[in-house]
């Protein structure tokens, strides 16, 4: 026994000296009293019983409201926690750095409680409580790793399994299943259900989400979404018992413009998307995170890519923007990158037919034209797609050559480029959920911005907030009142005869959205001016508060403005004998003289390309590094997720080899020194991830003596699925065209 006790001295002493083994000891005290709850509890941050505390889940941060009462503190695991009131135990667990395992709770979400895999015990009550579901209270003691729990989570786990097929091998979603993880975590090693499995016919949602209901474990997640977030009620849950099943009550597709979401929040792999099935499996995957060019919201991506191919999109969480969420023309354009592409630099011979030549070649030719063509007869035209680093360099090339004809097009005849208010959503994006009263000129966010209109969508729902539509009937996923079609509906509110100015007279943060649209009206300076009376009227931007938005239709078209790529488009082409698009296809080439010199500079064989001389091949937005602005006035970068096709080149690096050709050689031959010259023009545009609002106020410009035309207004965008030159040659668009536009 002496031997012994000499022995646990000389371990003891040697332990304690030791401070990184001493750290990770766990020790056992003697005392009875300390083993109590309430003795825990009181000595909980000291105590030397308990692991340390941990970081929240996720890094999160929780804001304390400020009046203490407000507050309220709970013991996890023996751990003291302050959380605000109205937190539900799971969340207060999220803060205490537990994470509890759950498939029906999603953070943006309504309460559904019914997969029971978050059980923890609760002390003094009778059985496991359903963490999701559980206000926390004040002092309430949860247990999240005990007996009760585990074998709680275990019994849950098996019923889960019961039904559901061994499909691991040749399911999508293996690699990031939640099932698959959590049956590792949290489930036993063996099942005790010996029966036939149930199997349930798959549906048919459309050419985007692959069903396979077989799977489902009723977690509802889809139903919530859909009905919650994408305002349609395509789902729903169906039979009872053992026969309950989601689908839709009649045959139907999912006609929103957001369904490819519900890929993502299922937590298992009944829904998955369809065009990349069997296509990879996400370790083989590399990720790259950037952002979205197919509108004007810039939303947060992450390109997933194998190779030299793009095999996926997916959503990248920012709450100013995009939140978790992305339309479905963002996540599923991605095969028209690898359609339609344009590989080598092109002439056209005298037969009509293009020939593959040398980029050394293509731009002596393209260099020989521009000398003999006089200055003012040199137009350039940026395409939607543009990045601000080419449009500062096409900018200064058509400048050395002596012409100021420079325009990007979407932006109308004169576009409001004087002041930066005049075509930002000044509000904000994650703003506009303060407004309590909406009022739409012209613009249908549901088609030309989906996630702008998932946030209106979310502003109404949670606080009733009024919505007025001045514009052609369209279809919104919201209580909205259509006042008008046209011009004539705001000279009424302008007025004060309309009765919807005693909402907006009565509204504590009203917000107006005028459509980027109206920009190629003729009446446009008049329109705008409109907006501003109301807005001034009816105190809708005041120091605290700016709620006059324009809501914008294109990745360039902000960046554009800030860097004064503001020529008439119809005077600039009525007069160019030497035109140069830059991946413009949209803009009318009705009124080009037939002598004109076309030069087209893109990634896809679209429109534009018919009518040109010389075609020069570019990257696309998943190949190379630019800078966009968004709707909103935040810049944000593309970072390059595949190598670009073929001999394509960066379209700043074009125009800077051009201008050396040509005999105007532009001062820069690295991105950093583009980036250089931008800043002196429109600094804004280098300040990544940062929004710069405007400041300077409405009121100093100058009256508009143009006259309102009583023209109603027009939709905008024709076809979601088809916008810009990448979704045109989209394979999986035109099914969505064909098949979800059916009227």
């Amino acid at each position: 026994m002496a031997f012994l006790a000499r022995a646990l001295r000389q371990s003891n002493s040697r332990l304690s000296s030791c401070p990184s083994v001493a750290a990770s000891c766990r020790w056992i005290s003697r005392t009875a009293a300390a083993g109590s709850p309430e003795a825990g509890a009181a000595v909980a941050p000291a105590d030397p019983e308990l692991p340390p505390p941990r970081e929240p889940v996720g890094g999160a941060r929780v804001e304390l409201p400020p009046n203490p009462e407000d507050a309220l503190e709970v013991f996890v695991d023996g751990h003291a926690v302050r959380i605000p009131k109205g937190f539900t135990v799971l969340q207060a667990c999220e803060v205490a750095g537990v994470d509890i395992p759950r498939f029906c709770y999603h953070s943006r979400l309504s309460i559904a409680g019914n997969c029971r895999m978050c059980l923890v015990e609760v002390e003094k009550s009778p059985k496991p409580v359903a963490s999701c579901a559980m206000p926390a209270l004040p002092g309430m003691k949860i247990k999240t790793n005990t007996p009760v729990a585990k074998k709680a989570r275990e019994g849950v786990m098996e019923f889960l399994l019961m039904n559901h097929p061994l499909d691991c091998p040749i399911c999508d979603q293996g690699g990031e299943c939640d099932l698959q993880d959590q049956s590792m975590a949290f489930g036993a090693d063996r099942g005790r259900f010996t029966e036939m499995k149930r199997s349930v016919v798959d549906k048919n949602l459309g050419p985007l989400v692959k069903t396979v209901m077989t799977r489902c474990i009723q977690c509802t997640r889809c139903v919530r979404f859909a009905t919650e977030v994408a305002g349609v009620q395509d789902l729903g849950m169906l039979g009872r018992g053992s026969g309950e099943e989601i689908g839709t009550y009649v045959e139907k597709l999912m006609t929103s413009e957001l369904s490819g979401n519900v890929i993502d929040i299922c937590p298992v792999g009944a829904l998955t998307s369809k065009p990349f099935a069997f296509k990879a499996r996400n370790w083989e995957l590399k990720g790259t995170e950037t952002i979205d060019v197919t509108d004007a919201v810039g939303s947060n991506i992450r390109v997933d890519s194998r190779g030299p191919e793009v095999m996926r999109i997916v959503p990248r969480l920012n709450e100013d923007i995009n939140e978790e969420w992305i339309s479905d023309k963002t996540r599923f354009c991605y095969d028209g990158l690898k359609r339609q592409r344009l590989n080598d630099p092109m002439i056209r011979g005298p037969d009509g037919r293009f020939k593959a030549v040398t980029w050394r070649d293509a731009l002596a030719v393209v260099a020989e034209v521009l000398h003999q063509v006089k200055p003012e007869e040199i137009t350039g035209v940026a395409g939607k797609l543009s990045d601000a680093e080419s449009m500062m360099a096409l900018k200064d090339f058509v400048n050395r050559m002596g012409s100021d004809k420079v325009l990007c097009e979407g932006n109308g005849p004169n576009p409001p480029a004087d002041l930066r208010s005049n075509y930002l959503m000044n509000t904000s994006i994650a703003g506009l959920e303060k407004a309590d009263v909406f009022l739409l000129v012209g613009t249908q966010p549901r088609v030309e911005a989906a996630m702008v209109n998932a946030r209106i969508r979310k502003t109404v729902k949670a606080t009733q907030a009024k919505v007025g539509y001045i514009g052609p009937p369209a279809d919104f996923n919201y209580d909205h009142e259509h006042l008008g079609t046209g011009p004539q509906t705001l000279v009424e509110i302008t007025e004060g005869r309309h009765p919807f100015c005693s909402v907006l007279q009565s509204a504590k943060n009203p917000v107006i959205i005028a459509g980027a649209g109206l920009f190629e009206r003729e009446d446009q300076d008049a329109l705008f001016s409109m907006v501003e009376t109301v807005a001034k009227k009816f105190n809708v931007t005041r120091p605290d508060w700016n709620g006059l938005n324009v809501l914008l239709l294109h990745a360039a078209q902000a960046a554009a403005l800030d860097l004064g790529l503001v020529a008439n488009p119809a005077e600039s082409i009525k007069s160019a004998k030497f035109l140069y698009l830059m991946g413009a296809d949209d803009i009318s080439l009705d009124k080009l003289p037939d002598d004109a010199f076309v030069v087209y500079q893109g990634h896809h064989g679209d429109k534009a390309v018919y009518r040109a001389n010389v075609i020069l091949p570019s990257s696309a937005f998943s190949e190379k590094e630019g800078t966009y602005e968004n709707t909103e006035g935040c810049t944000q970068w593309t970072i390059p997720a595949v190598p670009t096709v073929g001999d394509a080149r960066d379209d700043w690096k074009i125009i800077r080899a051009l201008s050396e050709v040509a005999g105007a050689l532009l001062p820069y031959d690295s991105l950093s020194a583009v980036r250089d010259r931008i800043s002196t023009v429109a600094p804004n545009l280098v300040h990544v991830d940062e929004r710069e609002p405007s400041t300077i106020s409405v009121e100093v410009k100058p009256p508009v003596k143009q006259k309102v035309s009583s023209t109603p207004f027009k939709t905008v965008v024709e076809n979601f699925y088809m916008t810009d030159a990448i979704t045109r040659a989209s394979k999986i668009m035109a099914q969505c065209s064909a098949t979800l536009l059916k009227k």
